[in-house]
């Protein structure tokens, strides 16, 4: 059986003398989208934080593929391959589309062709950011802002794309287009580790899930498996 992608490992950490994560453990295997679902104060930003480096990890571990991260500054992170897209987009308001996009490619020589060949790419995948190209990024729609965050995290080319919250905020046509163009990018060969607030909708497009509650993981499987569980349909689905 293969080794997963990411491994953690009774990650702990939280702010200050406030514990959130107690002690998580999850994996994602090279290909997946998995997706982290639980409610509100359940620990899932902090989690990604900590994966990426924002946080700092106070006990447990973060292996991307041999590679150990926990307590590891964001850059290196950023390096090994693991890239974040924020909850809320964090973009350059008053850059251009394509400066925004450049910047996911900062650890990168931009002089490299193939720096180029991605940002064609991304272009491609997100039509509506090619024709704007050239616009300030605070001047696009919900929906146009989280294409450019998730474009600038492929511009990085991670081993593993980790977006906090993808919906949020947004139409619902705006979440089913950006929802398909997610399954694609996976298709392409990006690893993906989602949180996202529409429960049904990250089951959808994951090929596995894991529920965070208070801290824990306390529930995994597939989406069929989460989909039926009496807990899950209780507190996420409404049913």
């Amino acid at each position: 059986m293969a080794e997963p992608l990411l491994t953690v490992s009774g990650l702990q950490s939280g702010y200050g003398d406030i514990q959130i994560l107690w002690g998580v453990d999850l994996d994602v295997m090279a290909g997946e989208i998995v997706c982290l679902v639980g409610s509100n104060g359940a620990g899932k930003t902090t989690l990604l934080k900590t994966l990426s480096g924002l946080v700092t990890a106070t006990a447990g571990s973060v292996r991307l593929g041999g590679t150990e991260l926990a307590g590891a500054e964001p850059d290196r992170v950023l390096a090994a391959g693991i890239a974040h897209v924020p909850e809320g987009r964090r973009l350059f308001r008053t850059m251009s589309v394509t400066d925004n996009l450049l910047m996911g490619a900062y650890l990168r020589d931009t002089k490299d062709p193939e720096v180029k060949a991605d940002l064609d790419r991304v272009m491609t995948m997100f039509p509506r950011l090619a024709e704007r190209a050239r616009q300030d990024a605070g001047t696009l729609s919900g929906g146009e802002q989280q294409m450019c965050a998730i474009g600038r995290g492929i511009m990085s080319r991670p081993k593993v794309l980790m977006i906090d919250e993808l919906s949020l905020g947004l139409a619902p046509r705006a979440v089913e287009l950006l929802s398909e163009t997610l399954v694609e990018v996976n298709r392409a060969g990006t690893t993906i580790l989602l949180i996202e607030q529409d429960v049904m909708t990250a089951l959808e497009i994951s090929h596995r899930g894991f529920v965070l509650d208070r801290g824990r993981v306390v529930m995994s499987g597939t989406p069929d498996v989460l989909a039926e569980a009496p807990e899950v349909r209780e507190a996420y689905i409404g049913a």
